[in-house]
Order: C-alpha cells, then structure tokens, then sequence
C-alpha cells in the first residue's frame, strides 16, 4: 500500500474529511487529493503534521510498517520508570523460544484479564 492509499484509508476509517485535513495542513483540498491519488507527496513539514493528526507514526504513513502508534509511545512510562521501547528492546534480546513463552504467557494475561473484568461486570 503507498502513502497514498493510506492517508486515504486512515482519513475514511477515522471519519475525517478531506476539507478537515487540508485546513489543519494550511493547504487545500485539491492538495490532499493529489496526495491520496499519489499525484504529489507531502514535504517533510506536511508529513510530520499528518502522522500527528491522526496520531500515527510517520512509518506507517510510508508503509515502513505495520505499528501504527506513533514513536512517541515507546518512551510512555509503563512501570517504574520502564517504558514500552525498553520493553521492546528486551524481547529483541531474547531467543525465539522465550519469545514463545512470552507470547503464551501474554495470552494467558489477557485472558485472565478479560475474565476479571467479566466476573466484576456480573457483581
């Protein structure tokens, strides 16, 4: 998918029009158009602005990846001063079989979590 169709893709699943976009951007309509359509690409200003109104990350609006967060959630605090990047970063360490364990361990999490929250809905 180009950054084209992704800006397209985003603005619909988000409900935003491209009249919304290009006021936000300070451009016109007809720019956003070209930019769906893969007419005419964003300068680096644009780009940044984009990724920001619809709170991704510039990567994914190149279609660099899949992530859809934007980076600056890799420094949010998750526990005692450790974020989601440092999280990350450990399990790029770890071997491919603990990367199993830890995705089953993660499913049984949620699950567990899930099963919480529904016995504390029926009380």
């Amino acid at each position: 998918m180009d950054f084209g169709e992704r800006l397209y893709r985003l603005r619909i699943e988000r409900g935003v029009y491209q009249k919304q976009l290009a006021a936000y951007l300070h451009v016109s309509v007809g720019t956003i158009s070209n930019y769906e359509n893969g007419v005419h690409s964003p300068d680096l200003k644009a780009l940044r602005r984009i990724a920001d109104f619809f709170h991704v990350s510039v990567d994914y609006l190149l279609d660099r990846t899949e992530y859809i967060s934007p980076i600056d959630d890799l420094n949010r605090e998750l526990v005692n001063q450790y974020t989601s990047g440092n999280v990350m970063n450990t399990i790029l360490e770890l071997s491919q079989d603990s990367c199993k364990d830890l995705i089953k361990y993660l499913d049984m999490l949620k699950l567990y979590e899930e099963r919480t929250a529904q016995n504390s809905a029926h009380t």
